[in-house]
């Protein structure tokens, strides 16, 4: 057995929007999928009207069914908060809903969002997430790490807002080509390089983490809490 499958067991990655998954932790889920372990992924929010058309929710939910399906993820999970107005929605609503979830599938890994990202979103769902995973419960997950996200972890402000040092790599070599061929289904959400979101962005990523340990390719998170 594959020492992932052993260390991270049943795994739910949280993202708060469709794609943040892929972007973050795509490799990944497809490393754990490939090892047998039970990959879930919580899409917290999506589009409301008058921001957002019924036909844009639609197309790029058939994107992200598409990409897990590429990964291998077991099932996904629609929360239906609304998109960048969860700081209009109360806090006690979103740690419920993660709370039922986690409750639910009792997962023994949880990967989020990072809380330094730019994204307002990002940051509740982080906060929230942790309170829904604290550790009196009788279940709760023993290893909790923090994906970064293109375009929004980068893109914060220096010295004022936590910044993204990793701590954890996941060699995913063998699962990049993966990762972007899931990436390429979100069509609605790609950019043309050197744009953050964009294909090349997010090889020479990969890249980069890679050669800190020295592999063709990883991802990175910062370990926010393990219990042996």
């Amino acid at each position: 057995m594959d020492f992932d499958t052993v260390m991270f067991g049943r795994t739910l990655v949280v993202a708060p929007h469709p794609d943040d998954e892929v972007l973050g932790c795509g490799g990944t889920l497809a490393r754990l999928a490939s090892t047998g372990a039970e990959t879930h992924v919580a899409v917290v929010t999506e589009g409301k009207p008058p921001a957002y058309s019924a036909d844009a929710v639609r197309i790029v939910r058939e994107e992200a069914m598409r990409a897990h399906a590429i990964l291998g993820v077991a099932e996904t999970h629609w929360l239906g908060l609304p998109a960048a107005a969860l700081a209009e929605t109360a806090h006690a609503t979103l740690n419920a809903s993660l709370l039922r979830l986690l409750s639910h599938l009792k997962p023994r890994s949880l990967l989020l969002p990072f809380v330094g990202d730019i994204h307002v979103d990002h940051q509740l769902i982080f906060a929230s997430a942790l309170v829904a995973a604290r550790p009196h419960q009788e279940d709760f997950p023993q290893l909790i790490l923090a994906y970064e996200t293109l375009s929004e972890t980068n893109w914060n402000a220096p010295y004022l807002t936590p910044a993204f040092v990793p701590n954890v790599y996941v060699d995913i070599s063998d699962e990049l080509e993966r990762k972007l061929e899931a990436m390429q289904c979100f069509a609605s959400q790609l950019r043309a390089a050197p744009h953050e979101r964009s294909v090349e962005t997010l090889r020479a990523l990969a890249t980069l983490r890679g050669a800190t340990v020295l592999k063709r390719a990883a991802e990175a998170f910062v370990l926010v809490r393990q219990v042996c």
